[in-house]
């Protein structure tokens, strides 16, 4: 039954391949802008010349892991894909922005497919459709960078469905497919880190989804096992034996990543991550306020910024700070849905669980609860936790839409939550069709952010227009006094505008920012 359920039909794939079509076609006049220009244009792993190799032994930036300089970002399958596209277009941003499309609309078909796991039919085109229009994925689909999340969250997918086909008659351990799984999960790995997550999400799966265990009875078992009164099922050592394979597996490629790293961490600035660098509690209750903020972002993505560092989040830094009630209400809500996915047998609760586990678990890696990253918030690592949150609310919707009061409601709302998010994702698709407007699109969300008033400077002075860059200069210095570039682009741009004494003055400036011994 479930073979039958699972394969999704032709005009199924048809609907999503014209919605996303319709979403995304103006991505493709978008040229190559923000982490584009050192990913892709000044990246020499792209050209024919540069031997193969060095994609593996490089970072996605193309510098060498064993730099110091290096993000620790091993990516190599994504540069392949880039390296690709430069055989076959050189530098045309069109082929990039193409392949990136087509890559979203395997993600969204693949999505249906599992959401037909958890979901009826109509709830899981809902998801998926849901998927394919979020105004979130953006960042994701229409920076070309943002390709390291499609392809990963492809193979990601992929390796998820399949360890479903895992079990099999009288729920004997088929070998084949948990292979198959173990390989897909080190290559979405290889397309970007958090592919690794989805052996938490096969774990859970297998616990309590295709062994049907809940909370209670295995606190059970655990109990009379303890007080010597009853053995382990025959059953329950086999879910033993497969997970212990995959943690295995799992922990072979984190050892392989690490030596990869060479076992530094890469060293991020206090602008890229303030809080990172902050004393307790500010730091911690910074970092779980950055959560209600994703959710946030999932809920209402009218106000999406390409760039969240420096000063766009003030920190948290009192128990008194209102905005502590937004943690605290999203960690009871959060807890309440967990409770009620363990704790009670049935499709519904195994449906929000599987959506909590894609909510949670591939957000860890980017949630600086274990270790700091080189961004506060950012849109595109919310392209998979988002499929969970896709689940969440087409099963809310098939609820509401069964109560034959609400059900005309629940289709017109469904039908405008759709409709909006469409049209926020077409419109937010001109933002990155050049650095300017990009950068001005997210001023206009975000005025403390000392770095985008810099971005829009520079993209000016590309464009020899010093005058007006000069505004933007100065206005980052005055949003962040103490940054020092921000004083030398000042310098500069007054040099270049021949008034020699006051660029003297701002090189000043910056030289006594400077820390003393260097």
């Amino acid at each position: 039954l479930l073979e039958k359920m699972a394969d999704v039909s032709l005009k199924e794939a048809a609907l999503i391949v014209g919605v996303v079509a319709a979403c995304y076609w103006n991505s493709l006049f978008c040229g190559f802008v923000f982490d584009d220009v050192s990913a892709i244009l000044d990246n020499k792993d792209l050209h024919p010349s540069t031997p193969l190799k060095n994609l593996f032994q490089n970072d996605f930036w193309g510098t060498p892991m064993s730099e110091e300089r290096s993000h620790k970002s091993y990516r190599p399958l994504t540069v392949l894909t880039f390296r690709l596209n430069y055989l076959f277009s050189e530098l045309n941003a069109v082929s990039y922005h193409f392949l990136n499309l087509v890559f979203h609309v395997v993600v969204c078909i693949v999505f249906l497919k599992v959401c037909k796991l958890f979901l009826d039919n109509r709830s899981s085109i809902v998801a998926s459709l849901l998927f394919a229009v979020h105004p979130i994925h953006t960042e994701a689909v229409t920076g070309v960078v943002g390709r390291a999340e499609l392809l990963s969250s492809i193979f990601f997918l992929a390796a998820f469905l399949s360890y479903t086909k895992s079990k099999g008659p009288d729920n004997t351990i088929v070998w084949t497919p948990i292979a198959v799984t173990v390989f897909l999960v080190a290559v979405a790995t290889l397309c970007k880190e958090q592919g690794i997550t989805v052996v938490g999400i096969c774990c859970v799966y297998e616990v309590f989804i295709a062994q049907g265990y809940t909370f209670p009875t295995l606190l059970d078992t655990a109990v009379q096992i303890l007080r010597g009164k009853g053995s382990i099922p025959f059953s329950m050592l086999q879910t033993l034996l497969k997970l212990i394979v995959l943690m295995f597996s799992t922990l072979l490629l984190v050892v392989v990543r690490v030596q990869v790293i060479q076992s530094q961490l890469p060293v991020f600035t206090r602008f890229d991550n303030p809080a990172a660098v902050s004393p307790s509690p500010a730091r911690q209750l910074t970092f779980n306020y950055l959560l209600p903020v994703n959710a946030w972002l999932l809920l209402n993505p009218s106000e999406l910024c390409c760039d969240w560092t420096m000063g766009t989040i003030p920190l948290v830094e009192s128990l008194l700070d209102v905005r502590n009630i937004a943690t605290l209400t999203f960690f009871g809500f959060l807890g309440a849905l967990i409770v009620f996915s363990l704790r009670y047998p049935g499709d519904s609760s195994k449906t929000v669980l599987m959506a909590l586990c894609l909510i949670v678990l591939p957000f860890i890696p980017a949630s600086n609860l274990f270790f700091p990253v080189g961004f506060v918030v950012a849109e595109r690592v919310l392209y998979v936790p988002s499929m969970g949150f896709c689940i969440l609310v087409a099963h809310g919707w098939k609820k509401l839409s069964n109560k034959s009061v609400l059900r005309k409601i629940s289709w017109v709302c469904l039908s405008a939550v759709l409709f909006t998010h469409a049209l926020k994702t077409l419109h937010r698709n001109w933002d990155w069709e050049s650095e300017y407007t990009l950068f001005m699109s997210a001023l206009k969300v975000n005025k403390n952010n000392a770095k985008l008033w810099n971005n829009v400077g520079h993209a000016l002075e590309n464009e020899k227009n010093f005058e007006r860059a000069l505004q933007f200069f100065i206005q980052a210095t005055q949003v962040q006094p103490d940054d020092i570039g921000a004083h030398m682009n000042v310098g500069r741009t007054y040099k270049n505008l021949n008034k020699t004494k006051a660029a003297e003055e701002s090189y000043m400036i910056a030289k006594s920012l400077m820390p003393q011994v260097i």
